[in-house]
């Protein structure tokens, strides 16, 4: 459904070390980055429209927004607990531990955090466990 997606922190290099682990912990590649961005996943084109990209710049501190957040698909159950714990290690709180969250579907396994700067973010794996 997305194509990119652009989020603000309100410093952007306090951040950084936050987004480079939790979009590392999903296999996502760091595009790029500098004083006015941070860049992550691949920009769609022609031979690639499946592709999604996601651009971090900065801006004042959101507003509280409980319901406002941002969620990633993870290939595999341990990316999410990778992604919760690579978060809170870099500067994320914990705004909901990994696991399963059977009120969206029985295999639905997510965990949230929230960024720096208060911004919610979730990692969601959808796949069955054998």
């Amino acid at each position: 459904m997305l194509d990119h997606v652009s989020i603000t922190v309100s410093n952007i290099r306090a951040s950084e070390p936050f987004y480079d682990a939790v979009m590392a912990a999903l296999g996502v590649t760091k595009m790029s980055s500098g004083d006015t961005w941070i860049s992550y996943g691949e920009r769609c084109d022609a031979d690639h429209p499946d592709l999604t990209y996601l651009l971090i710049r900065p801006g004042p501190m959101p507003e509280a927004a409980y319901g406002r957040h941002w969620c990633f698909k993870a290939r595999l159950r341990e990316q999410v607990d990778a992604f919760w714990h690579a978060g809170l290690s870099a500067g994320g709180s914990d705004d909901g531990a990994p696991g399963l969250r059977p009120e969206y579907h029985p295999h639905y396994y997510g965990a949230f955090l929230s960024d720096p700067d208060g911004n919610r973010i979730e990692a969601v794996c959808h796949r069955r466990v054998a």
